[in-house]
């Protein structure tokens, strides 16, 4: 447990009850820390220790474990010291033991976490000892020895986030900046090729050693359509490049390229454009399926309006033929 001088509220910290949830305590200082964000707040000092206050609360609330320990022992933080306090029968957290504690005799409520329950962080895998030398009962044994292994290691955590990307940046990949729960900021470097509902795993971003789960979201193209690895998407052309066909544009996602039209191409034809769909986690591209729109004008000069009129006048096309008997 850290920072427990002036016998912190936690709960009052953040605003929330002692019955709050886990959702209810990481909702709360989500909130919070977006409020006192030093980044958000330049130079006001008393945001900053704010901040740093809702971060310390949130440390201990959010672990299960920590939080249980701060409940147990919570009804200690309500005294102005420890004068006066009656001895207490308390379980020591390294070795199950039960023994009589009297809190009278401590100074601060640190001293008396440190020395009776082993919660202050100390040096890994060494041991310390409390003689209780004050007992006066005649019925009980004095000096009782009691000995703790203190936790020397802050709890590892393994956190999420949600990164939503264009799909664009999504296929390239490359440098992202990640503003995390905890109020830091990360610049990764994303792989190509990044599809919707993947996880990409940072180690050692998480809490205390933990790690951090990436979860991918690719926005929605308005012009681009994934299913799979293969692209789908639409390009008009002119009743002219429809009858004649020839060579038109058509985007990728590296840039428009020249793809020939065959003459009388139908609209709702789809042509392939291999190789230039979306790479699987192997780096292996799919196909890009293009789907044929014959656009008419609806506004012509007068030159096209006598072009089309004599074009009328001598096709012989009739597409309508098969509906007469």
């Amino acid at each position: 447990m850290q920072n427990l001088q002036n016998f912190r509220d936690y709960y009052e910290i953040l605003g929330v009850s002692k019955n709050a949830t886990n959702e209810e305590i990481k909702k709360s200082y989500r909130r919070l820390a977006r409020q006192f964000h030093p980044d958000l707040n330049p130079g006001d000092k008393t945001s900053e220790e704010k901040f740093k206050d809702i971060n310390e609360a949130y440390e201990v609330l959010s672990d299960p474990s920590k939080r249980a320990q701060y409940d147990q022992f919570s009804v200690f933080w309500k005294q102005n010291g420890f004068a006066g306090s009656k001895s207490r029968k308390t379980s020591n957290q390294a070795n199950g033991r039960t023994q009589d504690v009297n809190p009278a005799k401590y100074d601060n409520f640190d001293t008396f976490i440190d020395q009776v329950f082993g919660v202050k962080n100390q040096a890994a895998n060494t041991s310390s000892s409390y003689t209780d030398s004050t007992n006066t009962d005649p019925f009980r044994t004095p000096k009782t020895k009691v000995a703790y292994t203190p936790n020397s290691r802050p709890t590892r955590r393994d956190i999420e986030a949600r990164l939503t990307l264009p799909l664009e940046k999504a296929y390239q990949g490359g440098l992202e900046r990640i503003r995390l729960e905890d109020g830091r900021s990360l610049e990764v470097n994303m792989p190509p090729g990044m599809v919707t509902g993947q996880t990409i795993r940072l180690r050692n971003q998480g809490i205390s050693g933990g790690d951090l789960y990436l979860k991918i979201t690719v926005q929605p193209h308005h012009v681009f359509k994934l299913e799979g690895t293969d692209i789908h998407c639409q390009v008009p052309i002119t009743p002219c490049e429809a009858v004649l066909g020839g060579q038109v544009e058509a985007p990728t996602l590296d840039g428009l390229v020249k793809m020939t039209i065959p003459p009388g191409v139908r609209s709702g034809q789809r042509l392939r454009l291999e190789g230039k769909g979306y790479p699987d986690e192997k780096g292996k591209r799919g196909n890009q399926l293009v789907e044929i729109q014959i656009i008419t004008p609806k506004n012509i000069s007068p030159q096209e309006r006598e072009l089309y009129e004599k074009l009328r006048e001598i096709e012989t096309f009739k597409p309508r033929g098969n509906l007469i008997k």
